[in-house]
């Protein structure tokens, strides 16, 4: 089961969680606004440990619409298979003073769960 850390909060979940709901899992109510489709960034968070080297062609794409390529990765679009230190979660129910985080992600990656090498997304952005 891989572990997940944020802070002084750790949680084992099974592997092939989605990152957002293991964050959810570890009492952490993260931001999802969009329902976790790589649509609002509100799942943005900062690794310190265990950053997965592939991403969504959608995480790719939000990320760099935003200018947030290369700081934070979106946690809907990650799925857990290892251990990971999440540095910052910046977007939350209480730092955002919303009155609830957004609807349930559903618990597989939507919309498409395929993951490439950063260069090979790059490459098709080009």
């Amino acid at each position: 089961m891989p572990k997940i850390t944020i802070g002084d909060r750790s949680v084992d979940v099974a592997a092939g969680t989605r990152l957002v709901l293991a964050i959810e899992q570890a009492g952490i109510a993260i931001g999802h606004r969009c329902g976790g489709y790589a649509r609002c960034t509100t799942c943005r968070v900062a690794f310190a440990e265990g950053e997965p080297e592939e991403m969504t062609a959608a995480e790719y794409a939000k990320l760099s619409e935003r200018g947030l390529l290369g700081q934070y990765r979106l946690s809907c679009q990650i799925v857990c298979h290892h251990d990971m230190v999440i540095a910052d979660v910046p977007m939350t129910l209480e730092s955002q003073g919303w009155t609830d985080t957004g609807p349930a992600p559903e618990p597989t990656v939507t919309p498409d769960p395929t993951t490439l090498p950063r260069e090979v997304l790059a490459s098709r952005q080009g």
